[in-house]
């Protein structure tokens, strides 16, 4: 008995010692040696920021976005609108030939044009049930008669209550009740990568609608010469006939006005832009309330954070600014908003009202949603530390009033263009004659019936609609005066300062 459990003990350490040289051989085999690299894993070789939130992805987020809806609503709002330029007959004049020097008139003969009638065609969304429709300023602009169909095929006469060529929008009306419309959305709110909707009328094809994304926000494209640029940027398919149409999210609301397509060709190469609600939904509020846009500004020149066409030393000044983004302050104007607040030149303007501004679109877009005598607080670094000031704004004329509407009726009076014959009579190559003059301002300026207008703020006068231009130009000075030069059909010479502003 003892010799056989002696034999057992024998055999479970000879087992024992078995397994542990066995372990120690396998341990010494797998061991790496100095010279060798453990192999490490992506994660340990490009650290992860721990911030980074997934979009969710389950059965139900899965499932392809349904357009259904949104694009039935949207069809019964989005309008097509034709504008038609009536033929005109224009006086031209022509460049004088060696036979004028010495046989006729000097400065060049003139001779009567027969425009051709022109059509366009756009879209429009309506906006209120009683027949307002925002439309782009470009759709209807110059046109004699507008045109508004429905998708139902009704018909309307539409009418231009005002139009802003600088944001390049335009609220039309037609006559009812009722109309279909479309429940404006928060453009704020709209994210890159979210799917949208466009709907127009590209081509003349009536109630076309084409999906895309949001592919970026608040681009500036430069397409407005002195105008307001905040688009959102979209590659739904956008055409010829798409201006003026809606851009719609997957709720149906609307979000935006289609205005501009980027092509080399003309046609449709994988981009459009639309304004944002956040900027229409003010210029059109304004053009119903006040005839025109009450337009506020900050009062300096300058240019975003990083724009890459600035010279190389100007990219070595803005190192010294101690931040990537944001809008630098090249320049205060002189009586405005900002040379009233503390802002200085080489502040760099981050944010307004809490929204972060990183270029010069942001500070427009900012800035549209407001009037003269709003207040904001704007957000600056100065000396790379961060300051907040708060600004009062104003208009273009360096107040805070509300400016209305005033075209020609204004001046209270009367114009044409002086004929072949009076001109000749009187050698003179351009100007129109006051043919009454009521009450306004030309009367309070002592301006009289026969007085030929030639020259309007040192500009050349050739027809009413030269009158016309400068007349808004001057309206929108601090001064508001407009100087008026010509003379009466009896030769004699005079000069007139006509006092644009109201009460």
């Amino acid at each position: 008995m003892k010799q056989t459990t002696k034999n057992i003990f024998i055999v479970a350490a000879i087992a024992l010692f078995s397994s542990a040289v066995a372990g120690l051989t396998t341990y010494t085999m797998l061991k790496p040696s100095q010279d060798q690299q453990v192999e490490a894993s992506y994660d340990d070789v490009f650290k992860q920021n721990s911030n980074v939130k997934l979009a969710a992805f389950d059965a139900m987020a899965a499932q392809p976005v349904d357009f259904t809806l949104a694009a039935e609503n949207s069809v019964h709002a989005v309008v097509h609108i034709k504008s038609t330029e009536l033929s005109k007959t224009r006086t031209v004049q022509q460049a004088p030939d060696i036979f004028d020097f010495f046989f006729g008139d000097p400065s060049g003969r003139q001779r009567q044009v027969q425009s051709q009638p022109r059509v366009g065609f756009g879209s429009g969304v309506i906006i209120s049930k009683d027949g307002y429709v925002v439309t782009n300023n470009h759709v209807i602009e110059g046109a004699d008669e507008i045109s508004v169909k429905l998708n139902d095929n009704r018909e309307f006469k539409g009418r231009v209550i005002g139009t802003d060529p600088s944001t390049d929008l335009a609220l039309v009306k037609i006559e009812g009740d009722d109309f279909p419309t479309i429940p404006v959305g928060d453009s704020d709110a709209l994210k890159v990568g979210e799917w949208v909707l466009a709907v127009g009328n590209p081509f003349n094809l009536t109630s076309t609608v084409t999906a895309g994304i949001v592919s970026a926000k608040a681009r500036s494209l430069g397409v407005y010469s002195g105008g307001v640029e905040s688009f959102i940027q979209t590659d739904a398919a956008i055409n010829k006939g798409n201006s003026g149409g809606a851009l719609v999210n997957a709720k149906g609301e609307l979000i935006g006005i289609n205005a501009v397509l980027s092509s080399p060709t003309g046609a449709y190469a994988g981009y459009g832009f639309a304004i944002p609600t956040s900027i229409m939904t003010k210029i059109i509020a304004d053009l119903k309330q006040y005839g025109t846009v009450q337009r506020a500004l900050l009062g300096i020149r300058g240019r975003s954070i990083g724009d890459s066409e600035i010279p190389d030393e100007e990219k070595a000044k803005e190192k010294d600014l101690g931040v990537v983004d944001g809008v630098w302050v090249a320049e205060i104007v002189e009586g405005g908003s900002a040379a009233s607040a503390d802002i200085k030149e080489n502040d760099v303007i981050v944010g307004i009202d809490g929204k972060t501004i990183r270029n010069f679109a942001d500070l427009q877009e900012a800035l549209a949603r407001h009037r003269p005598g709003d207040k904001v607080k704007v957000k600056l670094i100065r000396d790379k530390k961060e300051k907040t000031v708060e600004v009062t704004l104003k208009n273009e004329q360096g107040t805070t009033k509300v400016i209305k509407q005033a075209g020609m009726e204004i001046l209270g009076a009367a114009f044409k263009e002086l004929s072949a014959d009076t001109k000749k009579q009187l050698n003179l190559s351009a100007g129109i004659e006051v043919t009454g003059v009521t009450n306004g301002k030309m009367q309070d300026a002592g301006v009289r019936k026969g007085f030929i207008i030639l020259k309007a703020n040192q500009k050349t006068v050739r027809a009413v609609s030269d009158l016309e231009e400068v007349l808004k130009e001057a309206r929108r000075t601090p001064d508001q005066v407009l100087f008026i030069s010509g003379m009466f059909p009896s030769g004699k010479r005079a000069y007139f300062a006509i006092d644009l502003s109201e009460e």
